[in-house]
């Protein structure tokens, strides 16, 4: 069976990726509590469905890159 290997910079692209999911989902809800003028504490009393979203943009860039991937495969 054949080992994943990843490199530290892979790693760190990946990490940059998941990095930038957590701030697109914290901006969506500061974009949703300024529009329908709620508290405040909800940036932090929700966080659990921050990670949820955040784990669904991850998953779409995921999706998105794979299909990139395969599009530049075929062109070859």
């Amino acid at each position: 069976m054949k080992d994943i290997v990843l490199s530290v910079k892979r790693q760190k692209t990946e990490i940059r990726i998941f990095c930038t999911c957590i701030v697109l989902a914290y901006l969506m809800n500061i974009i949703s509590i300024l529009a329908y003028g709620t508290s405040w504490s909800e940036l932090w009393t929700q966080s659990l469905w921050m990670l949820l979203i955040t784990c669904g943009f991850y998953g779409l860039s995921v999706v998105l890159r794979l299909l990139c991937y395969g599009v530049r495969r075929l062109r070859k």
